[in-house]
Order: C-alpha cells, then sequence, then structure tokens
C-alpha cells in the first residue's frame, strides 16, 4: 500500500481500451479530415469572392490542396497558379508614360497599390474556423468520452 492509498486502474485501462478503438477504427481521421477540408472550402470561396474581376482569369485560378497530416500538424494549402497574383494582392511599380495596347492608355502613376484581397478572406476566415470546427470537435469529444 502506499501513502496515497490502493489505485485500481481498471477503469483507466478500459476508457485507454475504447479511446484506442475509436482512434484507430480511422472513423475520427475521416471527420477531422472533412471538417479542415470544409475550412479550406470556406477558405478558397472566401478568396474567390474577394478576388478583383477583370478577366475572371485570377478568380478561376484558385487551388485548394489538402488536408496534409504531418505529426500532430494538419494543413491545407490554398494557391493562385496566376503569376501575377502577389502584384495585384501586395502592388506593384510600373513605368509612367508607356502604353499598354490591352488597356488602350498610357501608364499614370509609378506604383499601383495592392489590394490585400487574400489578407482579407484570411481574416474572414480565421473569425469562421470556431464556428466551423467546434461543432466537430465537440462531437469528437463527447464520443470519447462516453
Amino acid at each position: 500500500m502506499s501513502a496515497f492509498g490502493d489505485f485500481d486502474n481498471a477503469e483507466f485501462e478500459e476508457f485507454a481500451r475504447h479511446i484506442n478503438a475509436e482512434i484507430s477504427g480511422g472513423q475520427l481521421k475521416n471527420e477531422v479530415k472533412n471538417s479542415v477540408r470544409n475550412v479550406g472550402e470556406t477558405y478558397k470561396r472566401n478568396a474567390e469572392s474577394r478576388t478583383p474581376v477583370q478577366s475572371g482569369e485570377l478568380r478561376r485560378s484558385w487551388q485548394l490542396k489538402g488536408p496534409f497530416f504531418t505529426g500532430s500538424d494538419i494543413t491545407i494549402e490554398l494557391k493562385n497558379g496566376k503569376n501575377y497574383a502577389s502584384f495585384v494582392e501586395n502592388g506593384h511599380r510600373q513605368t509612367p508614360g508607356r502604353y499598354v495596347p490591352s488597356i488602350g492608355k498610357k501608364l499614370k502613376a509609378s506604383w499601383v497599390p495592392g489590394q490585400h484581397f487574400l489578407q482579407k478572406a484570411t481574416e474572414e476566415t480565421r473569425g469562421q474556423v470556431p464556428q466551423l470546427l467546434t461543432p466537430v470537435m465537440n462531437d469528437i469529444l463527447r464520443r470519447l468520452m462516453d
């Protein structure tokens, strides 16, 4: 007998078996994967809706990949395949006075400010994550604790 009394770990072992059975079945991982994919789809929709449209190519070029599991991390990747996306997002320099045939005008300003559409979509999605993930995570925790 220890100084704290006897300890029967049978209930803890049963709890550990229950947790292991839930996790090893793969259903929890799939639920987490689906909920993270749902966050990614929401992020993509937010980015698309905030992307400026001239020809529509920039808006149509969003690509979502993942989720990817690396150790204890789960990541998704949202990218835009157009090489000029970063210039529209962050701004860019240009040569004033240069004639641009596609717009039929001469450039006036030396700097075009960025529109920060991805930054705004990121902030918007960050605010939506709790309502997207909390119900799923609460359900998972409830099932693990039953």
